[in-house]
């Protein structure tokens, strides 16, 4: 059996770890060096960084920062966050990460998918995908880009499939209406792209509670579950969370 993944989410902004609700009212919660290394040590599977306000602001990653992260880490670790061109792709993987995750610029730039993926493998290439309930598109979820701020015309299931042909190596799913609420996970969402797709799937926005992990990585059919605020604020240990997980029989990592 395959085991499953917990993913912990810095989103940085000005050099800092936040943390907000449905994108809005971030606040500062820490030094990201730090944060990803204390998540290391605790037994975290892997790390992912994003740099939210890059997109939005239309400017480059922060490039020392990840570099400080990836060397403070000895786990997988993805980077998100105004990636728009092949030279970005390489700079961050040249920076130390494993996986470059692309969202806004994707949808703008479909080819920056086929691109990274031909040069530098699929399993580099990271569909970041936020979504929101929106009866209007024929799956019943609308793809929004630049960090919650802009509406565009695709429907979550039809882009996570053609991420998918184009050559992502994976899907990184996050809920806006869950985001940060700490009321579980869109599981009716979080299934729906899993089922439709041959490539792992990482279920984002909503953990509170470890049974909320339990529940996206059965009921939902998650590959690996993403937390951030369940564990940012010291409610839960990823030791906790990882044996409650092998308490409902959830095969993960537990050599830490």
């Amino acid at each position: 059996m395959l085991q499953k993944r917990i993913v912990v989410c810095l989103d940085v902004k000005d050099g800092r770890t936040t943390k907000g609700i449905k994108f809005q009212n971030n606040l500062d919660i820490g030094d990201p060096v730090a944060m990803a290394r204390f998540y290391y040590e605790e037994g975290a599977d892997e790390i992912v960084f994003y740099d939210i306000t890059a997109s939005a602001e239309r400017r480059k990653i922060m490039l020392d920062l990840l570099a400080q992260v990836a060397k403070a880490i000895f786990i997988p670790f993805a980077v998100g966050g105004g990636i728009a061109s092949i030279e970005d792709i390489r700079m961050v993987l040249l920076a130390g990460a494993e996986k470059v995750s692309v969202n806004s610029q994707a949808v703008r730039n479909p080819d920056l998918i086929v691109k990274g993926a031909k040069l530098f493998g699929s399993q580099c290439i990271v569909l970041g995908m936020d979504a929101l309930r929106d009866p209007a598109m024929p799956s019943g979820y609308r793809v929004i880009i630049d960090g919650g701020r802009t509406p565009t015309e695709l429907d979550a299931l039809a882009w996570a499939q053609q991420g998918e042909k184009l050559g992502a190596g994976e899907i990184v799913l996050n809920s806006i209406d869950a985001d940060g609420t700490q009321e579980g996970y869109e599981i009716n969402l979080t299934r729906l792209i899993s089922e439709a797709v041959n490539i792992p799937v990482v279920a984002s926005g909503g953990a509170g509670r470890p049974e909320h992990l339990a529940k996206v990585l059965t009921q939902g059919k998650a590959d690996a579950a993403l937390i951030a605020s369940l564990v940012h604020y010291g409610t839960y240990s990823i030791k906790q969370i990882k044996e409650y997980l092998a308490g409902c029989r959830i095969a993960v990592r537990l050599d830490y």
